[in-house]
């Protein structure tokens, strides 16, 4: 489906709802992209990735490690 659109002030584009439609975009969505001298309109969707939970509990335990630190410096500041 080929569409013509007319650019209005301040950058403002209309896209037809049978257009939105077949994209399957919705208000609000992130849908622009700018790549070698063309603006590619589709909806942006998240990638949804497997993580091992074994990564997730060692990248937590090295944060609370880490925040652990910091209230310690601080706290040794403060005290003098």
């Amino acid at each position: 489906m080929r569409v013509v659109l007319r650019m209005r002030k301040k950058g403002v584009l209309i896209l037809p709802k049978s257009i939105r439609e077949a994209a399957g975009i919705d208000e609000g969505e992130i849908i622009a992209e700018a790549r070698e001298g063309e603006i590619v309109l589709k909806p942006f969707r998240p990638r949804e990735v497997e993580i091992d939970p074994k990564i997730v509990d060692q990248i937590l335990k090295e944060e609370d490690e880490l925040e652990r630190r910091k209230i310690s410096a601080i706290l040794k500041e403060i005290r003098g």
